[in-house]
């Protein structure tokens, strides 16, 4: 763990009131809502001007330069303004956005600009990401962290699946060109907020800027290996979605379809996970155990069972499955964000948080293959079995780490001689 801790500029409210960070977690669930309403119009319009493979590639086209330049993002987020670079980097979102609007205006949509376009949000992804995850560790105290984390993770979701139910709508009705318009404003409301209003009430120590950004990537990379408790927590970050990503969007599909519940129940299903990941999330607002890590870790070890039920063949065990899930996946990743973002060596944070993001992007692909390899050779209950029990095995290892065990974001009591934390 790191020795440097960030600098108090202006002491913030208690989280219940504070305004500044509230509205903020609304702004940005607007722009997530603005995003799903603009990618199912891109798919949508990919579709009907190409074949099924060249829509595919057009729209996973933005994957390959954010990976590309994901830790280059990271390593200029941790050396310069994180408030500037989410204003440059939305800015250039935006000049994409219209840049499609106009050309859609004066001609039909091509694979070209399609392609273009999707290179183009890779890239910004790739430094707005990195820069964005530091703002919470300098909005709000450690203490207020799983708070925080748990209100963004739930609004975004609401603000994600509002987008989705009706972009399908605005798509019919408007096309890309009203989508983007839409997504446009969206980012021009973020973009004033931040100039306008937000505030960062933390300074985090900054990296160096005399040596070069490769080299800032490669301290990154060796500052895991100096660090124990935070490469056990950035690997165990890393693979949280590889069980459970696969068990949801290839497994219960093919439970489906094995079983001939037919496609509504998939819905529900996958409605269910939304569900409990947004009240096992609001939970933390309310309650948390004293030690975060452990508690986050121990929820994994029964979402691993719940990835187990999903492969028995009863749809009220899928369902419960699919409820626990939901549930633990909201509780978990709330506690285990904010243990990240406090604990993390602040001058690292944008660093260690595009490698996170990394790992995860570039195992996903290897962890659905792999299901579905299993899934068409074995009974289709074992790979269910295998992920879900991997998974609950391998929570022991971060489990077994003092640190983790006795970890707490919460403030020191005033009367326990303890110096509060900032």
């Amino acid at each position: 763990m790191t020795t440097t801790e960030p600098r108090l500029l202006r002491q913030p409210p208690a989280f219940a009131r504070d305004r500044m960070v509230q509205t903020w977690l609304v702004v940005k669930a607007l722009s997530d809502a603005g995003d799903a309403i603009f990618t199912i119009a891109f798919a949508w319009t990919a579709v009907q001007i190409a074949s099924p493979a060249v829509a595919g590639l057009v729209i996973a086209a933005g994957t390959v330069p954010r990976a590309v330049v994901l830790l280059i993002g990271g390593a200029y987020a941790d050396r310069g303004n994180a408030r500037r670079l989410m204003v440059i980097f939305n800015a250039l979102r935006i000049v994409v956005l219209v840049a499609v609007a106009i050309w859609c205006l004066a001609t039909p949509p091509t694979v070209a600009l399609l392609l273009i376009a999707s290179v183009a949000f890779g890239l910004c992804d790739a430094f707005f990401e990195p820069a964005a995850g530091t703002m919470p560790r300098q909005l709000v105290a450690p203490a207020d962290l799983p708070a925080y984390s748990a209100l963004s993770q739930t609004l975004s979701r609401l603000g994600t699946m509002a987008g989705s139910a009706a972009g399908g709508f605005l798509v019919a009705m408007f096309g890309i060109t009203g989508s983007a318009a839409i997504n446009t404003l969206t980012y021009t409301i973020v973009i004033v907020f931040i100039v306008l209003w937000m505030r960062p009430r933390f300074a985090l120590p900054r990296a160096s800027t005399e040596q070069s950004v490769l080299r800032g990537v490669a301290d990154g990379f060796r500052h895991l290996r100096t660090e124990r408790a935070t490469r056990t927590l950035v690997i165990a970050l890393s693979g949280l979605n590889l069980a459970v990503g696969p068990a949801i969007a290839i497994g219960i599909p093919l439970q489906a379809t094995a079983y001939g519940w037919g496609a509504g129940a998939v819905g529900i299903f996958e409605a269910l996970v939304g569900g409990g990941a947004m009240i096992g999330a609001l939970a933390v607002v309310k309650w948390r155990p004293r030690h975060e890590a452990r508690g986050a870790f121990m929820a994994l070890i029964v979402q691993g069972a719940g990835i187990v039920a999903l492969g028995i063949g009863s749809p009220v065990v899928v369902g419960a499955g699919a409820l626990v899930i939901g549930l633990t996946a909201g509780f978990a990743s709330a506690l285990l964000s904010a243990t990240f973002a406090a604990t993390a060596a602040p001058d690292f944070l944008g660093r260690l948080g595009s490698i996170l993001r990394l790992g995860d992007d570039c195992l996903m692909p290897a962890a659905m293959a792999a299901f579905g390899a299993l899934a068409g050779i074995l009974p289709l209950w074992t790979p269910f079995a295998l992920y879900g029990g991997v998974m609950a095995l391998l929570m022991i290892v971060p489990l077994s780490n003092p640190a983790f065990r006795k970890m707490t974001l919460r403030a020191p009591e005033p009367d326990d001689g303890a110096p509060a934390m900032p």
